[in-house]
């Protein structure tokens, strides 16, 4: 049987094929696409095994059966193909054309998957030779693994492994890998939170590799929901196409674009709303407002405007405010808040602590927010918990339908006793995430709940009036630890015990170096 660990030992090997000749930011594509390439003809040439040896190898009758299934593959497509054919000189160009293949044959699930990778690339492989050599090699790696469905031991294991991969390359890009990926264990906080119901809408507006988003379809348990999500790089979109394919949620709606300049949740030509919405936006984004600038025609002096205003955006999510230039996060938030339904609608978005007391627009927008009584959770989380970005972040929750609750909680889970330190990173445990969203359910359905010392308050909109709308936790949760009172007198008689022991102690030694005769 073919184990996690098994996949996994295959993965890094085939990473050793790249390692010192491409970036790893570069090099995940081809491993993760080979993987999806290696996991569909294993599939395909089970499935194919079983329908002959179910209608006695009438040919006719299975390739009925094939066309039928989830995906279909032409034989030339297939990894087995790739692999006979491993010393070709032109192995990089057929390893294109089957991609090109597949996404031609199941265009309706896996259209444009392949279009940001080029395994025949002298940009990344450099001369033919070299490159023909490392494709061979990353062949022969993965001929070693079995992937068909009655050799896995678990029906999770294909999708796992391609989550397991997507982190560890999220942790060796940095900084730039922060940007696909968001801790596993952060976005099952975020799921728990926002808690998906059976058939709700669920969004995230920047899903990167899409984790955020399995990982709420999964709190619905039965499937019986739809996810859509937008990504703006085009190989992280196809990473969570083919993260959505392996996780058998093939009819999930992954846009591909900028959501702030170009939103793709557009029906009626109006923003498509949902129950439910997830996000972890890219910190502070810088120029968010460059693809509005982008189409602004010339003016009648031949100037173009510089600087964004609402009127520039059909929607009209910014009439709240222009977040400055430099910093987009409550760009993203509106723009979420303008597509939350109204009845029933949760949203969950992840943020840099500077959302919560930024003055300027921020703190304008902030308040408008506030008084419109969308804000009904602010948690406070560790730092270092996301790649390459060791700043403590915070998860807010918004609702639609808080109507007369004029309460927001506030919970500290920054502290040591909260995480737990793995390597370089801090991670979220289970305890430490049942904590906030125990914390979180007791906020809802007790009125009378105010709070835990040290951890969680729960503050009236006066109060955060009074605070002049500033969010930040400590204003609310003191955490404050007084230090011990120390008391003179003990002190003093402790060194008074240890000057009287010490000269205890010379004197004994005067006595032996006196016997020694020194």
């Amino acid at each position: 049987m073919t184990s996690k660990a098994n996949i996994e030992k295959v993965l890094w090997s085939a990473c050793d094929s790249f390692r010192g000749k491409i970036d790893s930011s570069r090099y995940k594509d081809y491993i993760l696409s080979m993987l999806f390439v290696k996991y569909l003809s294993d599939v395909y040439a089970e499935t194919k095994e079983n329908y002959m040896n179910q209608y006695d190898g009438d040919e006719r009758r299975v390739e009925r059966a094939m066309s039928r299934e989830r995906f279909v593959m032409e034989d030339t497509a297939t990894f087995q193909f790739l692999y006979e054919n491993r010393n070709d000189s032109e192995i990089g160009q057929k390893i294109n054309v089957a991609l090109n293949s597949i996404e031609n044959s199941n265009s309706a699930k896996l259209r444009d998957v392949f279009r940001a990778i080029d395994f025949n690339s002298t940009v990344d492989f450099g001369e033919p030779k070299a490159k023909n050599a490392i494709l061979k090699n990353l062949l022969e790696d993965f001929k070693e693994l079995d992937l068909r469905p009655s050799q896995l031991d678990s029906v999770d294991i294909i999708g796992d492994a391609y989550e397991y991969m997507i982190a560890n390359f999220a942790s060796d890009a940095g900084k730039k890998g922060g940007e696909f990926y968001t801790p596993s264990k952060v976005s099952e906080l975020v799921a728990k939170l926002v808690a998906p119901k059976e058939n709700d809408r669920i969004y995230d507006p920047t899903c990167g590799s899409g984790g955020l988003l399995l990982k709420a379809y999964k709190e619905v348990g039965n499937g019986k929901t739809h996810i859509y999500g937008q990504e703006q790089n085009m190989q992280t979109w196809a990473m969570c196409r083919m993260n959505m394919f392996l996780h058998n949620v093939d009819d999930a709606t992954i846009w591909q674009g900028d959501t702030l300049a170009n939103p793709q949740n557009v029906e009626d030509d109006k923003l498509m709303k949902f129950q439910c919405i997830v996000a972890n936006p890219p910190f502070s984004l810088d120029k968010w407002d460059s693809g509005f600038l982008a189409n602004i025609p010339v003016g009648e002096k031949g100037k173009k405007k510089e600087k964004m205003t609402p009127e520039l955006d059909p929607y009209r999510r910014f009439d709240w405010g222009i977040p400055p230039t430099s910093k987009g996060d409550y760009a993203f938030v509106m723009h979420m808040l303008h597509s939350l339904a109204d009845e029933n609608g949760r949203m969950g978005v992840i943020l840099p602590h500077g959302v919560l007391f930024r003055g300027a627009s921020e703190g304008r927008i902030r308040k408008t927010i506030v008084e419109f009584n969308f804000l009904d959770a602010v948690i406070g989380l560790p730092a270092n918990l996301f790649y390459g970005a060791g700043i403590p972040a915070c998860i807010l929750i918004f609702r639609k339908d808080r109507y007369t609750n004029n309460r927001v909680l506030f919970v500290d889970a920054s502290g040591d006793e909260h995480y737990a330190k793995d390597k370089n990173q801090n991670i979220l445990r289970d305890c430490d995430i049942e904590k906030i969203v125990s914390t979180y359910k007791a906020y809802k359905n007790d009125i009378n709940f105010t709070g835990e010392e040290k951890y969680s308050h729960v503050a009236t909109l006066d109060e955060i009036r009074e605070n002049d709308f500033n969010l930040n936790i400590p204003r609310y949760v003191d955490t404050f630890e007084e230090e011990e009172l120390i008391d003179i007198d003990e002190v003093k008689q402790n060194i008074a015990n240890i000057e009287a022991e010490l000269e205890e102690v010379q004197a004994q030694m005067k006595k032996y170096l006196e016997e020694l005769g020194l």
